[in-house]
C-alpha cells in the first residue's frame, strides 16, 4: 500500500494539472475586442458622410463703431435760454436741440438793416446826378472831370451798399445760429450743459453729443493671408453677407453687408481692417460694443461633409473612427478643409456614405466592436 504522505502529493499534483487545464482551456476560448459580444460593447452615436454645400466664413472679433459722431457746439457766444432735447433721445437732423437768447443779435442786425438803407439812398441818388452828369456832357455843359467823380461816387455807393449787405446776411446767420439744431440723425447722448449757462463756440464739450445709431457699422480685421479671397469677391462687385453675434457668441444681433476695407496692412499684426456697414433697426449694436462677426467669402458646393464632432486629431494627423460592415471601427486618417455651424469639409480620406462615429468616441480603438445607438444614424445635412 501506499503511504499516506505520497498519496496527499499525487492528489496535489493530479488537482493542480487539473486546475492548470481549466484555465487554459477558457483562457483559449476568450474573444478577442473585434469580437465581444454586442452587450460589451461600447455604445457610439454614428453619422453618414454626404455632399452638400458649406459656407466659406471668415469670423473675428470686432467693434462697433458709429459712422457720423458730432459734438454739437455752439457757433455764436451767448446766454443758453432753453435745452429742449431729453437725454438718450433720438433726434433728426435739423430738429432744434436748444435756444440762445437772440435779441442783442437781433438789435444788430436792425442797426447793420438800417445802415443798408440809408446807403442805398446815397447810391440812389449818385446814380441820378450820374445820369444827369451824362446829359450835360452830352450837350457839352460839363465837364469830364465833373462826370468821372459822379463815376466813381456812383461805384464808392455801390461797394458800400454790398458791404452793408454782407453785414446784414453775417448777422442773419447769428441770428438763426441761436436755434442750435441737430447736425445728424441720431441718438442725444447726455447733455454738457443747464439752461441759463453762457456757452462759446470755444467751449471744449460743446451741449451735447449725437451719435448716429442707423445706420451703424462694425470694424474688425482679418490676417493677411485670408486678404486674398476677398478682395476677389470685392472686384466682383459681389455684396459679401456679414452677421454679427453677442461677446457670447450665441445671439444675433444684426445682419449687413462688407462696405469697404483699409488702404494698408498693420505691419505690427499682420492684419487689415474691414468696415461692415448694419441696419441696425432694433438698436441691438451699441457704439463701441465688442462683437463677433463671421464674413461669407464664399460657399464651397458639393462638399464632402463630416460632422465636426466626429474628427480627432493625432501624430498621423486629422483622423475618424469609421464603421466597418461588421460593426467595428477603423481609424481612417483624413484631410480636413474648412468647418461651419458643426460640419467640415473632407479633402481626402472618405467617400460619400460612409458611417463615422461622433459620439462615445473616447472609448474607442481600432478594430473595437460597438453598437450604435437606436434613431442615431443620420446625415450631415440633417444635423448641419
Amino acid at each position: 500500500m501506499m503511504p499516506a504522505s505520497r498519496r496527499r502529493n499525487v492528489v496535489f499534483i493530479v488537482t493542480a494539472v487539473g486546475v492548470a487545464g481549466i484555465i487554459y482551456v477558457l483562457s483559449s476560448r476568450r474573444p478577442s475586442n473585434a469580437l465581444m459580444p454586442t452587450m460589451f460593447a461600447p455604445s457610439v452615436a454614428v453619422g453618414v458622410v454626404t455632399k452638400g454645400d458649406l459656407p466659406l466664413e471668415l469670423q473675428a472679433l470686432g467693434t462697433v463703431t458709429p459712422l457720423s459722431t458730432v459734438t454739437v457746439k455752439s457757433r455764436i457766444s451767448g446766454y443758453l435760454t432753453a435745452v429742449i432735447f431729453k437725454e438718450g433721445q433720438m433726434v433728426r437732423k435739423g430738429e432744434l436741440l436748444a435756444q440762445i437768447d437772440p435779441r442783442p443779435y437781433e438789435a444788430a442786425l436792425a442797426q447793420f438793416q438800417g445802415q443798408l438803407i440809408k446807403d442805398q439812398a446815397l447810391l440812389r441818388n449818385a446814380q441820378l446826378d450820374l445820369t444827369r452828369h451824362e446829359r450835360l456832357l452830352a450837350q457839352d455843359s460839363t465837364s469830364q472831370q465833373n462826370f468821372d467823380t459822379a463815376t466813381a461816387t456812383v461805384s464808392q455807393l455801390e461797394g458800400t451798399v454790398k458791404s452793408d449787405q454782407a453785414l446784414v446776411d453775417a448777422q442773419r446767420l447769428d441770428v438763426a445760429y441761436c436755434h442750435i439744431v441737430a447736425p445728424i440723425d441720431g441718438r442725444a447722448g447726455l447733455r454738457q450743459v443747464d439752461s441759463g449757462n453762457y456757452v462759446q463756440p470755444t467751449d471744449a464739450n460743446g451741449l451735447v453729443v449725437i451719435t448716429q445709431i442707423q445706420p451703424i457699422s462694425v470694424i474688425f480685421t482679418i490676417p493677411q493671408a485670408q486678404l486674398g479671397p476677398v478682395l476677389k469677391r470685392l472686384r466682383s462687385d459681389v455684396a459679401l453677407p456679414v452677421v454679427t453675434y453677442d461677446s457670447n457668441d450665441t445671439t444675433l444681433l444684426d445682419r449687413g453687408v462688407l462696405d469697404t476695407l483699409d488702404n494698408q496692412i498693420d505691419i505690427s499684426t499682420g492684419t487689415v481692417k474691414l468696415r461692415a456697414v448694419f441696419p441696425n433697426r432694433d438698436g441691438d449694436l451699441f457704439p463701441n460694443q465688442f462683437v463677433n462677426t463671421r464674413l461669407l467669402v464664399d460657399t464651397q458646393h458639393d462638399a464632402l461633409l463630416v460632422p465636426t464632432t466626429a474628427i480627432r486629431y493625432g501624430t498621423p494627423g486629422p483622423y475618424v473612427y469609421r464603421m466597418r460592415g461588421d460593426d467595428t471601427v477603423a481609424v481612417q486618417v483624413i484631410a480636413a478643409g474648412a468647418s461651419h455651424d458643426g460640419r467640415t469639409m473632407v479633402l481626402e480620406g472618405l467617400s460619400t456614405g460612409d458611417r463615422v462615429v461622433v459620439d462615445g468616441i473616447d472609448r474607442l480603438s481600432d478594430g473595437i466592436r460597438v453598437a450604435i445607438r437606436p434613431s442615431t444614424l443620420r446625415s450631415v445635412a440633417d444635423n448641419p
